[in-house]
């Protein structure tokens, strides 16, 4: 115990933190998606779950780490590709990332029309806080197995790990509900933020092709385009945004 409090220790839980933080955003970014489909009272509580979730998903990994390390060999070979456990994941993870948020972007863009046969606005249907668990499920499986990995290769001691997964969940949880209301109050944001979706489940697929793409690049470009975003906020913000469609599925 007493290694953890090392200054080696501490700098290594704070680096490894904040790195979890950077990885985590893509993750927030889906729930967020995801939970601004449910009714607004059950947003918060979808998004505080879903980063509870990804937490003791990371944490049964780490305790799993070396089933984790060993997914890293070949099971199947297609097209002269060699997959292992862990490409297969990737693989499945940027397909469903790209499928998902693209079919999102639809109902938000063309979607169904606003008046309805009926005229009645409760004929639209909205995702079950359930369906919304899974699918935040789904994917924290995936963006698990970079957050992990990335635990392993920083530092070697299993606690520190769990302590700066720990710290940075709940870090997320506190500024989770903010960012959520940010963006879907914003609809230029909301579809930028399924544009960095769509740039992540890119990546996934690269990686599970064997393609190493610094995430850096995909980082930078992301904050890159949220800062022009800003900006274009504030110089139009005398203008009333347009409203997105609400229908979902």
């Amino acid at each position: 115990m007493d290694s953890l409090f090392t200054t080696h220790a501490l700098i290594s839980l704070l680096t490894l933190t904040l790195l979890e933080i950077v990885l985590g955003i893509d993750n927030v970014i889906f729930i967020t998606i995801v939970s601004g489909k449910l009714p607004v009272n059950q947003r918060k509580k979808a998004q505080n779950n879903g980063l509870l979730i990804a937490l003791v998903l990371r944490i049964a990994l780490l305790f799993g780490i070396s089933w984790v390390i060993g997914l890293k060999e070949d099971v199947l070979t297609l097209f002269g590709y060699g997959f292992s456990g862990r490409d297969l994941i990737l693989l499945g993870g940027g397909l469903f990332l790209l499928y998902s948020t693209t079919k999102e972007i639809h109902h938000k863009l063309e979607g169904e029309p606003e008046d309805l046969p009926s005229g009645d606005i409760s004929d639209k249907k909205s995702m079950s806080f359930g369906s919304a668990l899974v699918q935040i499920a789904l994917l924290n499986i995936i963006f698990s197995f970079d957050s992990v990995l990335t635990a392993v290769g920083l530092v070697k001691e299993v606690p520190i790990m769990i302590l700066a997964v720990i710290a940075s969940t709940f870090i997320m949880i506190a500024f989770a509900a903010k960012i959520g209301d940010f963006v879907n109050n914003h609809p230029s944001i909301k579809i930028l933020a399924l544009s960095f979706l769509l740039m992540i489940g890119t990546l996934l697929v690269a990686e599970a092709f064997h393609y190493e793409i610094p995430k850096g690049y995909a980082y930078f470009a992301m904050a890159f385009s949220f800062f022009v975003e800003l900006l274009n906020m504030q110089a139009d913000k005398k203008k009333n945004p347009v409203k997105l469609r609400d229908r979902v599925n």
